[in-house]
């Protein structure tokens, strides 16, 4: 089994979708007027944080002008400052802000990552792109060793999850899975928690509030409490 450098290293070498390779090229090319003077990392983004961690985060992708730019995992647009807020105000963070991949932040017995390494146009990476991306899940899951919490945010982020777990004979079937913010399932020795997407279109409408968000950590931390270490 590859080690956690050896899956950094390969994921931001990955050259295998032509679509975000040369979306991502475009981004670095024509940034935000706010950022026009900053070094885009502009290359697809390992996932973040311990290497021995208890709760898994799994998310969508990198955003075009936040992680896409800053090289961190959900660092540098508003999903981030929802996550790593709560992850400090629960003390799994050493900061509540996360500003770039060489800041000193560290995260407690907390792993952030996505499905989709690479910025994709609208925020929509296609199935063939997840597909591609599948591995590097796969990969993690099998290096944090089937955590005890698994936090996926967002839909299609859950409907990835399902596929690995499927892929793996985890399960044997999907239908009684359903997307339900707060839901909790099940594998194994590993619960899989479902949230909401802190994206700023579910968090300016008031799909995902505040309160809703951090009843998430309560729980997850809840649940890590009654899991043996």
């Amino acid at each position: 089994m590859k080690s956690f450098i050896q899956l950094e290293k390969e994921i931001v070498g990955c050259t295998r979708c032509p679509r975000l390779r040369t979306h991502r090229a475009t981004i670095d090319r024509v940034k935000r007027a706010f950022y026009k003077n900053q070094v885009y990392w502009a290359k697809p983004v390992p996932g973040f944080g311990a290497r021995k961690a208890r709760l898994w985060i799994v998310g969508l992708a990198p955003g075009a002008h936040g992680a896409n730019r800053t090289g961190r995992v959900f660092t540098g647009d508003s999903s981030g400052e929802w996550l790593y807020s709560a992850l400090y105000d629960f003390g799994l963070s050493s900061s509540p802000k996360s500003f770039h991949q060489n800041d000193g932040l560290t995260l407690a017995d907390t792993y952030v990552s996505c499905i989709c390494r690479c910025a994709p146009p609208n925020n929509r990476p296609t199935p063939e792109e997840i597909s591609k991306c599948s591995p590097f899940l796969t990969a993690e899951w099998h290096l944090l060793k089937h955590p005890p919490i698994l936090l996926v945010l967002g839909q299609i982020a859950f409907e990835q999850i399902i596929r690995l777990l499927l892929n793996h004979y985890e399960i044997k079937r999907s239908p009684d899975w359903k997307f339900e913010h707060g839901s909790l399932y099940q594998v194994g020795k590993t619960k899989i928690l479902i949230s909401y997407h802190p994206s700023q279109q579910n968090t300016a409408t008031k799909r995902l509030t505040k309160p809703m968000w951090n009843s998430i950590f309560s729980r997850a931390l809840q649940e890590l409490k009654n899991h043996p270490l």
